[in-house]
Formats: C-alpha cells, sequence, structure tokens
C-alpha cells in the first residue's frame, strides 16, 4: 500500500499596494499641478517677442508678454489649477469628468504655448498703434524662452490630469465623515466615567453628562 502523496499548496500571492501607490500618485498630481499652473502664469507677465518698429524720428522697441500674445494659456492655468482642487471635492463620473478637464487644460495650455513661439501679431498690433496705421511693420524681431516655460507647465497639467484619469478612483475626498466606500463611520460609544476617579466625574459634568448614568425621571421615581 503505497503511501499518499500531499498536494502542494498554492502560494498566496501578495496583494497589489494600491494604497502605498495611490498615496505616491496623489504628490505626485499635486506637485506637477501647482508647479506647472505657477510656470504658466509666470510666463504669462513676461516677454515672449521683441521687436522695433519704424517711426518718423526713427524706430521703437515694441514687446509683447504671453498675455499680449494669448490670454488662453493664463486662463486654462487657472482652470486646471481649480480642476485640481475639485478633483478631490467629488467621486466616482465627477471625478472623471474633472480629471478630464485637468488634463484637456494641460493640452490647451500647450497649444497656445506653441502657438506663441513665433507669433508677430501682437507686436504688429503694437507697432500700429504708433503710427495710426492699419498694418505696423515690425523688424528685427526676437523670441524669448517664455513661451516654452509655458510648454512645460502645460505639460505638468497635462501629466496631473493624467494621474488623476489613472489613479483617481483610489485618491481619498475632502470630506473626513466618510470612509472611502462612501459608508458613515461609527461613532464611538461613551463608557461611564469611573466613580473612583474624581477627575472623571468632574469632566463629565463639565460636558453636561449625569455621571451617575441615571436620569432625572428615574431619580424622581426613587
Amino acid at each position: 500500500m503505497s503511501a499518499a502523496v500531499p498536494h502542494p499548496r498554492p502560494v498566496a500571492q501578495p496583494a497589489p499596494r494600491t494604497g502605498s501607490g495611490a498615496r505616491r500618485s496623489v504628490g505626485a498630481a499635486l506637485l506637477f499641478g501647482a508647479l506647472g499652473a505657477a510656470l504658466v502664469l509666470l510666463s504669462g507677465g513676461r516677454t515672449w517677442a521683441e521687436g522695433t518698429a519704424a517711426v518718423a524720428q526713427g524706430s521703437v522697441v515694441r514687446q509683447a508678454t504671453g498675455q499680449d500674445v494669448s490670454g488662453l494659456p493664463g486662463a486654462l492655468a487657472i482652470v486646471g489649477l481649480a480642476a485640481l482642487v475639485a478633483v478631490f471635492a467629488v467621486r466616482g463620473a465627477g471625478r472623471i469628468a474633472v480629471a478630464a478637464l485637468l488634463a484637456l487644460s494641460g493640452a490647451g495650455v500647450i497649444a497656445g504655448a506653441l502657438g506663441g513661439v513665433s507669433d508677430t501679431a501682437a507686436l504688429e498690433e503694437k507697432a500700429s498703434k504708433i503710427g495710426g496705421l492699419t498694418d505696423g511693420a515690425i523688424e528685427n524681431v526676437t523670441h524669448t524662452a517664455w513661451p516654452w516655460v509655458a510648454f512645460a507647465g502645460g505639460v505638468l497639467l497635462l501629466l496631473a490630469g493624467l494621474l488623476a484619469l489613472r489613479y483617481g478612483r483610489h485618491w481619498p475626498a475632502m470630506s473626513g465623515r466618510y470612509e472611502r466606500d462612501g459608508t458613515p463611520r461609527p461613532r464611538r460609544a461613551r463608557t461611564a466615567p469611573d466613580p473612583d476617579r474624581p477627575e472623571e466625574l468632574w469632566k463629565a459634568l463639565d460636558r453636561g453628562e449625569d455621571p451617575t448614568g441615571e436620569t432625572t425621571g428615574d431619580t424622581s421615581r426613587k
């Protein structure tokens, strides 16, 4: 009679560490979103292009800031920053929609920044105001690196939106009254104070509680 050969027990696979991954993604999204919006707003007030406009007395240097070229990147940066905060205030489909808005804001900033890399329309408009002409000639045009700074900010906003779309369902919400699954947290039942410890009796009296655990109606019946 042969001995029974024990079957090998299946080795349990470790559970995926979704908690640590969610925490890392939250930190990365907050960092990317805040830094990206700051870069876009900072670059909007800086000079993107510079040139000279011919006048009767010679030439005048004209400059165009990011806001002069296009106000779209700055506006979308504010929208993206608001969406980044709103991600933690909603759940379910609302969180997906807000995360998509954050990603689209970053994509819009990228498009606006790329359009301003070689833009001269803002300089020509300023040149036309000098001579009162419809079309102003602008010469010796140079472009700075600030449009690329706005471009980098848009990329960071886009990455924040993609992280929110990918991991946002695991992120906590702002309200602390509910658990992550949406169920209310149970309240802890208060225990009666120990009569042998006078300090606990005084604390119960300060809270407006009856330290004896009896109600007024019960006392009257006694």
